[in-house]
């Protein structure tokens, strides 16, 4: 399992378009549904051991952003090929245990990802009511498996929302996420996720 970090997408990037089906509901989620909303775009899977260890406090974080009236979906982009875990049948079973009150997304064809330059799982995108991106980057500074854990707070993905949702500026310094790459189909690995 390779692991890397997110390619820090320029700020200021528009949004790009997503039509998606939630594998919770079945109904179709777009990008175009947050309208004049932040959005936060997350990109996650059910197997990797990154995720896993901040699943808990994604679910509290994103429960009380969406109260806040934060837009928030998830998505699975990995080859289901190379990760039966990832299908989107188990997505659905995952997001019910883990608690996730937002769309649990599954991009079969990968472009998503391919869109929001998004490399590793898991990757965070934060965009203001124009859907301009103002975020990217870690959850916070915590890891999974090493000999001096961190607290687990999701203080970097709080402090962009909570400015996001105060429609006040998200500090530039930003530290990229770090997790499991995404599982590319064979031959269809992005040029950015080569390097």
């Amino acid at each position: 399992m390779a692991r890397t970090q997110s390619t820090m997408l320029p700020l200021g990037t528009t949004a790009p378009d997503f039509v998606l089906s939630d594998t919770v509901t079945g109904r179709t989620v777009s990008r175009a549904q947050a309208k004049g909303k932040p959005l936060l775009v997350a990109f996650i899977c059910n197997h990797c051991p990154y995720v896993k260890h901040i699943q808990a406090e994604l679910a509290k974080i994103t429960a009380e952003y969406l109260a806040k009236g934060v837009a928030v979906v998830g998505i699975s982009s990995n080859d289901v090929e190379a990760s039966p875990d990832d299908a989107p049948s188990k997505m659905a079973v995952e997001a019910e245990a883990a608690g996730y009150r937002f769309p649990y997304l599954h991009d079969a064809d990968q472009a998503v990802a391919r869109a929001y330059h998004a490399a590793c799982t898991p990757d965070f995108f934060v965009f203001d009511r124009q859907h301009r991106l103002v975020y990217r980057g870690q959850f916070d500074a915590s890891r999974p498996k090493t000999d001096k854990p961190l607290p687990i707070t999701g203080a970097d993905l709080r402090a962009a929302l909570d400015a996001v949702a105060a429609n006040r500026p998200v500090s530039a310094e930003q530290k990229p996420s770090m997790g499991c790459n995404i599982k590319w189909k064979p031959g269809k690995e992005p040029e950015y996720a080569k390097a």
